[in-house]
């Protein structure tokens, strides 16, 4: 059996890193790559079927800062906070690992390339490194190293080849405010470099220099350098190669318009020049990304057009004027910034990178992705460009994904995040084929999340940092779209929905639109605009699933209630299978704080007064059997507990098992009931699953497995294919996912390995949770899970080779 016939990856949603070198467009594939966490993701944004990143590639042990295409090649470069340079080479549908180069002590911060023969990158140990083909092997080797000057960083690198002998100019931004301009040229068949000279040091910018990219003019021998920096403005550069003007520098003019010619020599050209062209002017912001016009690259009908990304929430195109020779803004994209939040104020708001590209016919595409690690994309198909479009693009966590729970009716997934964030992600049926996207965030909160899991089929209970739980409802917006584009009937039982919800100007909580506001506002405010209407006006005309700005704005879940009662950060909820009583746990050191709190949902979730004790150290999992008998809790203290239910939200002990693994226990998940008893599942860091049988008075293992790593997480399948066989899937530390089984009508029973996926569809960093939907889809298994790489991952499995 192979596991590439047997399991399907079906969906992966994660978000892209915060840097502005981070994503990169293959003209010719039409696919683009970003970094995301220490992963490099893949996703073809033309494809029809819009299916969002079908592939991840791992390699790096650091956040990855720099991704390259070597446009017409079959090469990809890659680098990270690791200080690895990873070459990547295309064979067949995916990339294959190369080659990894180390030179670099510190995270590689920029790199600029133009050909497979040679690039340039920089580091934040200060060093710039130019690397070179050997044209013998397929290997890259360092040829040349420099320093600007002592404590300067590079954060940006332009190179460009100017001459047909190999000549070439490097241009240097980093943390000052001059622009470094340096050329040399390549010897021909030897690995070196010859007259490396250091051409000149531009002035006028009054900040760090962020991004950098030249473009060459009409006729050919004029290039024009823009650099865009954190004093919010884009400066344009001149570079002549063969230049016998006069200067006319005038010593009368301000230093920041300052023209002054510097001549450079580029080789055995001595007559070459650069001077200050144009200042650009109008983001409030800083400019993190730029790009000239994809035609340049296509090479017909050139037009010089300018796009720049800011940390403002603008994209901005730029047109120089023919009769003024003014550059001027022609289009702009994105979000009217909110008032106050800046990068002075310690936002980390606006857009990192951006990118510039044609469709197959004559419409032209922009993305950019923002602080929410999602990618925004417009498109134009009118003949000047000057009208956008947004469209469906990528949505994802943009930091450690915790914890991931099915709808109760197995047909959607939430996920909580460390980016502070839960999602909805559900299947978009068009023409009977389904991709997965995200259809809401129920929450966006100000601290780390954590925990979450369904109450019923419309509220839900999450946990984070915030030492508090709260519980959200579904509104009427939420489920209609659901309806539309999904085909999932949620059912309400009997329950009045909300319309909408939104978070109040100055408020915490996410409030249904149709509620009061508090005491002390003015009434007439709570009219203005008609909110609920407005966002179900918004959602309901959508043709797709809602994009980025819609996600952020009108898909929250308004808030019911505020569980109170835990010292330390919340590191795990469960709710009972009647939804009648909640339990929680949170960090702890001591057996004060290493106890089950339980939350009446019947009696407005108040709190019951016996809390449950026995661990030493933080509880990490908790999970109620499935007919709500028992309550069982793993910890750090690498022992669990068992809880009988006696009634009225009364649990007494039924086995504190110490020593019940010889590190961690992790997780812990419940076979289903069957006729030969009850049965529970328990992992450890000790990389052994056991299964434990429980009886009325006593709990005993009756069979164990170690696995190749620590094991994090652990589900039992819900229904049964044969009798008394059991199937679970066990996420590991190292980013594995096995699937095992059992035979519980056994009288000696086994825990087998019945296969593990394959390595190039499984995260690249630990697996935090692993859940199977409680019901075939499609006629196939759907397990989903959630990692420290960032990911969000659903799989599909045929169960009929199992």
């Amino acid at each position: 059996m192979t596991t590439s016939d047997t399991v399907v990856q079906e969906s992966i949603f994660v978000g892209a890193n915060k840097q502005s070198l981070v994503s990169d467009y293959h003209f010719e594939d039409e696919v683009v790559a970003f970094g995301a966490g220490t992963m490099i993701a893949m996703w073809k944004p033309l494809s029809e079927d819009r299916r969002g990143v079908y592939d991840t590639y791992k390699k790096h042990s650091g956040e990855v800062t720099v991704v390259r295409f070597v446009q017409k090649t079959p090469y990809l470069i890659s680098a990270a906070e690791d200080g690895i340079i990873n070459l990547w080479r295309k064979q067949g549908p995916r990339y294959e690992h190369l080659r990894s180069l180390e030179f670099h002590e510190s995270s590689v911060t920029c790199l600029s390339v133009i050909s497979a023969d040679v690039f340039v990158s920089g580091s934040a140990d200060g060093r710039i490194a130019v690397w070179k083909k050997d044209p013998e092997e397929e290997n890259w080797a360092v040829i040349h190293e420099f320093t600007v000057k002592n404590n300067f960083y590079p954060l940006t690198l332009a190179l460009q080849n100017v001459g047909n002998r190999g000549e070439y100019v490097l241009a240097i931004g980093g943390t000052d405010v001059k622009l470094h301009l340096y050329s040399f040229v390549l010897a021909s068949g030897r690995m070196s470099v010859l007259d490396f000279t250091h051409c000149a040091s531009l002035s006028g910018h009054e900040d760090w220099i962020k991004c950098l990219s030249f473009v060459e003019e009409e006729p050919q021998g004029s290039y024009i350098l823009a650099s865009g920096s954190q004093d919010r403005y884009v400066r344009l550069w001149r570079l002549k190669l063969n230049d016998t003007d006069p200067d006319d520098q005038d010593s009368s003019k301000l230093v920041l318009l300052s023209n002054k010619k510097y001549r450079i020599s580029i080789g055995d050209q001595n007559n070459a020049s650069i001077c200050f062209d144009a200042l650009i002017m109008g983001h409030d912001d800083w400019v993190s990304d730029l790009r000239w016009h994809p035609s340049y690259y296509y090479g017909t009908n050139k037009v010089l057009r300018l796009l720049t990304s800011t940390a403002d929430t603008a994209l901005m195109i730029w047109e120089m004027d023919e009769e003024s020779g003014i550059w001027c803004c022609v289009s702009r994209l994105g979000e009217l910034s909110i008032k106050g939040a800046s990068t002075a104020t310690g936002a980390s708001g606006g857009f990192w990178s951006c990118l510039w590209f044609r469709g197959p016919g004559e419409e032209e595409y922009i993305i950019a992705n923002g602080k929410t690690g999602s990618f925004r994309m417009y498109i134009s198909s009118d003949s000047e460009k000057k009208t956008w479009v947004p469209s469906l693009s990528i949505t994802g966590p943009a930091s450690e994904s915790t914890d991931i729970v099915w709808s109760l009716g197995g047909d959607y997934i939430m996920s909580t995040s460390l980016d502070q964030t839960t999602r909805l992600f559900a299947p978009w049926r068009v023409n009977k084929e389904a991709t997965w996207h995200e259809f809401a965030r129920p929450q966006i909160h100000g601290y780390d999340m954590i925990c979450l899991d369904n109450i019923n089929s419309t509220k839900f209970v999450s946990g984070g940092d915030e030492k508090i739980l709260r519980v959200f409802e579904m509104t009427n917006s939420i489920r209609g779209l659901l309806a539309r584009f999904a085909g999932i009937n949620v059912d309400t039982s009997n329950e009045v929905l909300p319309d909408s919800a939104a978070l109040p100007v100055l408020g915490l909580s996410n409030k249904a639109a149709n509620d009061q506001l508090e005491a002390g506002q003015a009434h007439e405010e709570s009219q203005d605009d008609d909110g609920n209407e407005a966002i179900n006006d918004v959602l309901g005309e959508l043709s797709t699933p809602p994009l980025e700005d819609y996600l952020q704005r009108y898909t929250l879940f308004p808030e019911l209630e505020k569980l109170y009662g835990h010292g330390y950060e919340i590191t795990c909820c469960a709710t009972s299978p009647d939804g009648k009583l909640v339990a929680s746990a949170c960090r702890s050191n001591n057996a004060r704080h290493a106890v089950i709190r339980l939350f009446n949902v019947e009696n407005d979730y108040l709190q019951c007064k016996d809390t449950l004790k026995g661990h030493n150290l933080s509880i990490t999992s908790l999970a109620f059997s499935a007919d709500g008998k028992y309550l069982m809790a793993v910890s750090r203290d690498r022992s669990f507990s068992l809880w009988k239910y006696v009634g009225d939200t009364q649990f007494e002990l039924l086995r504190l098992q110490e020593k019940a693994h010889s590190r961690i226990v992790w997780d812990c998940s419940w076979a289903p009931n069957t006729q030969y008893g009850s049965f529970v599942f328990t992992c450890a860091r000790d990389k052994q699953v056991k299964l434990w049988e429980v009886k009325e008075n006593e709990v005993n293992t009756v069979a164990s497995i170690k696995l190749e790593s620590a094991v994090t997480s652990i589900d039992c399948l819900k229904y049964i294919f044969s009798e008394g066989r059991m199937h679970l899937a066990a996420g590991l530390e190292n980013g594995s996912i096995s699937f095992l089984t059992t035979d519980l009508s056994k009288q000696h029973k086994e825990i087998a390995v019945d296969f593990e996926f394959d390595t190039t569809v499984t995260p690249a960093d630990k697996i935090t949770k692993v859940k199977f939907s409680p019901k075939l889809i499609a006629d196939r298994i759907h397990l989903a899970c959630t990692s420290a790489d960032h990911s969000v991952r659903l799989y599909s499995i045929n169960h009929q080779e199992l």
